[in-house]
């Protein structure tokens, strides 16, 4: 495989191992055999921990579309890309502060839930199939094509098809666990996703810099960016 060294190859499959392991751990604890309902499934049974909702979040937002999506239009926009991660936050605190708990004292779980209360059950039908179709085809499909791409990249274009179809049913069985499995493996891949996100800005920081001969210093590689590129940082 092209860039994938024998030592590569052994740390994903120990990773690979660890998570799936521990997600099928966490499924076995599960106390019921079933999901049967919207607050067992999407509200985890009502068992996650704040640490375990707060990394589930980060790495349910973090994926191919930030690390190559996001990266790729921030090179022609600039750092302005990322005013939709920051907004972002800011509208998460809003919701958990002043919309989550009148949501959870009428019990709903799902907007779908919220428009059948709300309007009536053909707008809250109308409502789940349109954002199903739209996740699925457009926000799915985008990611799976985004990290094929990435990996393709290391391991050869031959097998862009196959990881993407690898990547599908990975994210169908993880799905199929429910949000306790979800959110307790995301702690672990949230720790991941923020470290390789520093290892990469820095990897890329120190070409920057070696390009223009200063050496392997992260620091001079970004004062170089602002230098050459002013206008990206607006």
């Amino acid at each position: 495989m092209n860039g994938i060294s024998g030592l590569d190859q052994l740390i994903f499959v120990i990773y690979f191992v660890l998570v799936a392991g521990y997600g099928y751990w966490v499924y076995q604890k599960k106390k019921k055999t079933s999901v049967t309902a919207s607050h067992d499934y999407f509200l985890a049974e009502g068992s996650l921990t704040w640490w375990a909702i707060g990394g589930s979040l980060i790495a349910s937002n973090i994926s191919a579309k930030q690390f190559v999506g996001m990266s790729g239009n921030g090179y022609f926009v600039g750092i302005a890309v990322a005013a939709y991660e920051w907004i972002a936050a800011l509208a998460l605190i809003i919701i958990a502060v002043w919309f989550m708990p009148v949501y959870l004292k009428n019990k709903i779980y799902t907007m779908p839930q919220f428009l059948k209360k709300r309007y009536n059950e053909t707008v809250s039908l109308i409502m789940a199939i349109f954002w199903l179709l739209l996740y699925v085809f457009v926000n799915l499909t985008s990611i799976l094509y985004l990290g094929a791409i990435a990996i393709s990249g290391l391991i050869g274009p031959e097998y862009l098809h196959t990881v993407m179809l690898l990547l599908a049913v990975f994210a169908l069985v993880i799905t199929l666990g429910g949000m306790k499995v979800i959110g307790y493996t995301d702690v672990i891949q949230v720790a991941v996703l923020i470290i390789g996100g520093f290892a990469t800005i820095y990897f890329a920081l120190t070409i920057v810099s070696e390009k223009f001969g200063l050496g392997r210093d992260a620091i001079a590689g970004f004062k170089t960016l602002i230098q050459q590129a002013p206008d990206h940082f607006t």
